[in-house]
């Protein structure tokens, strides 16, 4: 966890004092690792539910369902950790704004979602709904990215003027 905070406040340093290059290497990099640890986490639990799950309950239907949820847990963890990670690039850069209304945005957008599935497709609805939630958020986050406006502005101009 600490460990994320560190890579934060890097982000946040190397962009205060105007050292954009640096900064672009540290957002790249950042998500190269979030990327490397969503998937070993994805395995993990995917291979480790039967040991894990026996240590709450032997009953084969509450195994099934939590089995069911693995499957979308376990799944989405790379997702999961990249949306996670561009929160944090969001908070290095002071780009607080953006976070709220693209999260308002994707909530607003995965509820109408959920009020349709979960009544039609029950667990299997919520989970999917929580994909989409968590799916939408890296969109944003790399549509932002891609648009190098807000404080990414500063992050890629000298790129385009052919520095970096």
């Amino acid at each position: 966890m600490y460990f994320w905070f560190l890579l934060q406040a890097l982000l946040a340093t190397n962009y205060s004092q105007a050292n954009y290059q640096q900064a672009r290497k540290v957002i790249y990099s950042v998500l190269k690792i979030g990327l490397a640890t969503g998937f070993p986490l994805a395995v993990f639990l995917f291979i480790g539910f039967e040991a894990l799950s026996g240590l709450f309950t032997t009953d084969a239907e509450v195994l099934q369902i939590a089995w069911s949820g693995t499957l979308f847990v376990a799944g989405s963890q790379p997702v999961n950790a990249v949306a996670f990670v561009l929160d944090g690039l969001y908070y290095g850069v002071s780009d607080y704004e953006y976070a709220a209304v693209s999260m308002v945005v994707v909530g607003l957008i995965s509820s109408a979602f959920l009020l349709v599935a979960a009544p039609l497709f029950s667990v299997g609805g919520v989970w999917t709904g929580l994909f989409l939630f968590m799916t939408l958020r890296v969109v944003a986050g790399f549509w932002r990215l891609g648009t190098k406006s807000g404080p990414w502005k500063m992050i890629y101009c000298d790129m385009e003027k052919g520095k970096g």
